[in-house]
């Protein structure tokens, strides 16, 4: 056994706590190899514990080992599936969130019909009566009036359209406190929908990981660590997009 007989050594770990203290067992001057590390051990603990207190709240970092997961999954498709679902979202908030409703936006409206989506400029002439009202003439495509009744009520916009025969006119709303709240709510929902879309990416990922033979059980904790990573970077991208879009909605400066 490895003795040392250093008081200085000691103190100089700096032991800040009773239970520290209490490991040593022999005289004052006198002390076991193992105590010292046993010391120095609870100490690095402690430490650490302090550290992650700090750190509270905040993800912690993980690193990507790309070799190790292209060996096993696709992982260039992992990132494609993600990055196209925040693309979508983006693409929404441009289309359906807008304080104003423009004739671009109603031009590239979804419209089912026959459980086929195609957008409302194909299937009328749209233009500006004036500054105030958009006309929507529908007379090459009558029988989807009601299509695209119901899809100008729930766009988003707060838009309130008015039939008269194959024409329908959309008074463009005034921008409210309670259009703008609306507005955001619809925004959070929309980013919901992705984030959701992109957990599913991850978990979808996972269980295909899980199933697969002659992986170890460390390997696998792994990877599955390092998809949910990857998975959290794209979500919390949409967030930030998010938030940009509701201070741009509410009008915060």
């Amino acid at each position: 056994m490895f003795v040392i007989k250093s008081a200085p050594l000691i103190r100089s770990l700096r032991i800040g706590s009773t239970l520290s203290a209490k490991i040593f067992k022999a005289s004052p001057s006198t002390y076991t190899l193992s105590s010292v590390q046993a010391v120095e051990n609870q100490i690095r603990y402690y430490a650490k514990s302090k550290d992650k207190k700090k750190e509270k709240g905040k993800p912690a970092k993980v690193e990507i080992n790309e070799t190790l997961l292209r060996d096993v999954i696709d992982y260039d498709g992992l990132n494609t599936q993600m990055q196209k679902a925040v693309q979508q979202m983006k693409d929404d908030f441009i289309k359906n969130l807008s304080l104003r409703s423009t004739t671009g936006a109603i031009d590239s409206l979804k419209i089912s019909v026959d459980g086929k989506e195609h957008e409302l400029q194909e299937l009328a002439q749209i233009s500006r009566k004036n500054p105030k009202t958009i006309i929507i003439n529908m007379i090459a495509f009558p029988q989807t009036i009601p299509n695209v009744l119901t899809a100008l009520e729930k766009s988003g916009m707060n838009l309130n359209p008015q039939q008269d025969g194959t024409t329908l006119f959309i008074p463009i709303p005034k921008i409210t406190k309670d259009h703008r709240e609306n507005l955001s709510k619809n925004a959070k929902t929309c980013f919901i929908k992705y984030r959701d879309l992109i957990k599913d990416i991850q978990n979808n990922v996972i269980r295909k990981l899980k199933k697969k033979e002659n992986i170890s059980k460390d390997d696998v904790y792994s990877m599955q660590t390092q998809i949910t990573a990857i998975s959290d970077k794209y979500i919390c991208e949409a967030e930030k997009l998010l938030q940009s879009k509701q201070k741009e909605l509410l009008g915060d400066s």
